[in-house]
């Protein structure tokens, strides 16, 4: 799937399709990274856009709701993932933050760039759609700043983000997160981490049951 190389045999791969601004897809990251903690995982993610450019304004009615249910969301966060969010600003643009993922990825800091803008955005309320926010971002995980602006105008890596999104919709995923285990599992939303761990338990078995006998 998506060309991306195979791992060792008994790492576990989980592609997982988020966006910056969708809360849950916060808060699974943290599920995730408690997998990464007690299991051989390997994970790649992808991006998706919950509310694309040029899409029509949101009805007050849904943004009531969701003003409505921050609570609820906080208080989710802090019980079951031990988490203060501090959220940065509502219905601000994330394609530029999932542009210089594309361009971090190339430079083999991907991961580490997933994690400080979506930490910046959650838990330090910063505005993840203005260049220099990110360029500091970038800066501090290692990336050069004004290779990394430059990149953020490069046809490439917005073609890249566009062509994540088309694999996702072509596949029928329409909300994040959606993750994928093993090529094989499809798990949505921000299920708690027993829950993915099942999973992962479970490709786990099959792979060690795929293996030949020494």
């Amino acid at each position: 799937m998506l060309g991306i190389p195979k791992e060792t045999p008994m790492t576990t791969r989980i592609d997982v399709w988020s966006d910056f601004v969708c809360p849950f897809c916060f808060l699974v990251s943290a599920s995730l990274a408690r997998l990464q903690q007690a299991h051989d995982v390997a994970i790649t993610w992808h991006a998706f856009e919950l509310r694309p450019r040029g899409s029509p304004p949101m009805p007050p009615e849904y943004r009531a709701r969701i003003v409505a249910g921050q609570p609820r969301l906080a208080a989710m966060a802090r019980e079951q993932y031990g988490l203060e969010l501090n959220a940065g600003p509502f219905g601000i643009d994330s394609r530029p933050a999932l542009i210089g993922e594309q361009y971090a990825v190339t430079q083999g800091r991907g991961d580490a760039y997933h994690d400080a803008v979506a930490d910046a955005y959650w838990l330090r309320a910063q505005s993840i759609d203005k260049r220099e926010v990110l360029a500091d971002i970038a800066e501090s995980v290692g990336l050069e700043r004004s290779a990394f602006l430059t990149a953020l105008d490069a046809p490439e890596y917005d073609a890249a983000v566009d062509a994540e999104i088309a694999w996702a919709r072509e596949n029928e995923i329409s909300g994040v997160p959606a993750l994928v285990f093993a090529e094989k599992y499809l798990v949505v939303g921000a299920q708690p981490y027993p829950a993915l761990e099942h999973v992962l338990l479970q490709c786990e078995a099959e792979a060690a049951d795929d293996r030949p006998e020494q």
